[in-house]
């Protein structure tokens, strides 16, 4: 049925003066200075506003062409919604969305719900709030990281927003909220590579043995898991009794960051589990079960013990976190000369080119090919002691591994 129209009649817009408009139904006519109409929409459809200049009447754009215009989008949103998921009525705006992938993961035990809970809240929402969840695009997600970055944050933080957004973007498209080719893609930026810090032997005895003197009787099973895994510290926590296979040394993680895998331990660790788990009231249960009544069926975190036994052994808080456990066990494999595919296996990574990295720093190999360009230095390494030159006193530099 067509739209009635008590103000904006042909008689009306032609008798318009210079400069004057007249509004209704959402279509807009002004004339100009000289003299032709212009045509503009503004209205509501479902939820999103459009806001569009037509053209002028001299280009050949007339009222009608504004009516049908307003109709066809009313059409596609009629036929957006015939994809809803049966009882939704309208589409999820992002803020919508947002609140319902959180409770979620409470429910389910996510990771990450504080910073995921944060960057959501404070940075992600208030940018594309009131968007449509199925209407974000790879260049409004570019806006919003270049906003960020000229605002002066670093590209590491936009990316950990960003992995945020593209773990909820996962989610929508696996609930069937949105269609998976409404995912945009989500490209993080490049970041400056953190040197991988590495604990000597001695370092590593230290650290135990403050972990097993600290009050938190879990802390040094947490330690343990982490030099004789390679495990991450979230893989850690979550593990149970009934996913060990005692007998192969083997560990499930149904939930790894690169899929599911079977985890190697080492003997040790396993006959400590095992005299663990005699302790345990439920020998099936987790091996880090919360240490104080939770809504989580395991320890989220164990960052404040650790760094508990950093601090008693002496170490550097700022150097020693619980990932610096996953970079030794990984380097000891590579000094080891432990082939690249066992080492994968092991850490969990999810390509060989992950595993490189831990190869190129500290591969033994890279000692025995320098070695090999070690000549012609004797003659000058000797002048050098004999008549040293005249310079400042030396300043000493701190190291950035153990």
């Amino acid at each position: 049925m067509s739209i009635r129209f008590q103000k904006l009649t042909r008689p009306a817009i032609k008798s318009l003066a210079s400069g004057a408009k007249i509004t209704e139904h959402g279509i807009t006519a002004e004339k100009l200075a000289n003299g032709d109409v212009r045509y503009s929409v503004n209205v509501m459809v479902d939820g999103a506003r459009i806001h569009r200049a037509l053209g002028t009447a001299s280009a050949g754009v007339t009222r009608e062409q504004a009516e049908r215009f307003i109709e066809a989008a009313r059409t596609k949103a009629r036929e957006d919604r015939l994809d809803l998921p049966k009882g939704r009525k309208a589409h999820r705006s992002f803020k919508d969305a947002a609140k319902a992938y959180l409770e979620r993961l409470e429910a389910t035990g996510g990771k990450n719900i504080g910073d995921k809970r944060r960057h959501l809240d404070d940075r992600l929402v208030p940018h594309f709030g009131a968007l449509r969840a199925d209407k974000l695009t790879e260049f409004g997600v570019q806006s919003y990281a270049k906003k960020r970055l000229d605002a002066g944050f670093k590209q590491a933080t936009v990316n950990r927003e960003l992995a945020t957004l593209s773990h909820m973007m996962n989610r929508l498209v696996d609930w069937k909220w949105i269609k998976k080719d409404d995912r945009p893609r989500i490209a993080k930026g490049e970041e400056p590579r953190k040197p991988i810090v590495v604990m000597s032997d001695i370092h590593i005895e230290a650290l135990m043995t403050a972990a097993l003197k600290d009050h938190d009787d879990r802390l040094w099973l947490f330690v343990a898991f982490g030099l004789n895994t390679a495990m991450r510290h979230s893989e850690i926590v979550a593990t149970r009794y009934d996913q060990i296979d005692f007998e192969s040394r083997r560990i499930f993680i149904p939930l790894a960051k690169a899929g599911e895998r079977e985890q190697p331990i080492t003997p040790t660790l396993a006959d400590a589990l095992k005299i663990q788990r005699e302790k345990e009231d439920d020998k099936c249960g987790y091996i880090f079960p919360p240490s104080r009544p939770s809504k989580y069926l395991h320890r989220q975190s164990m960052g404040k013990q650790f760094l508990r036994a950093v601090i008693n052994a002496g170490l550097s808080p700022q150097k020693v976190t619980p990932h610096v456990m996953r970079h030794t066990a990984i380097t000891r494999l590579v000094k080891a000369k432990i082939d690249l595919p066992t080492i994968q296996r092991i850490s969990g990574h999810k390509t060989l080119a992950m595993v490189l990295r831990y190869v190129h720093i500290h591969g033994n190999h890279i000692d025995e090919a320098i070695a090999r360009i070690d000549t012609g230095m004797a003659a000058a390494l000797h002048q050098s002691y004999t008549n040293p030159p005249s310079v400042g006193s030396p300043r000493e530099c701190s190291s950035l591994s153990y």
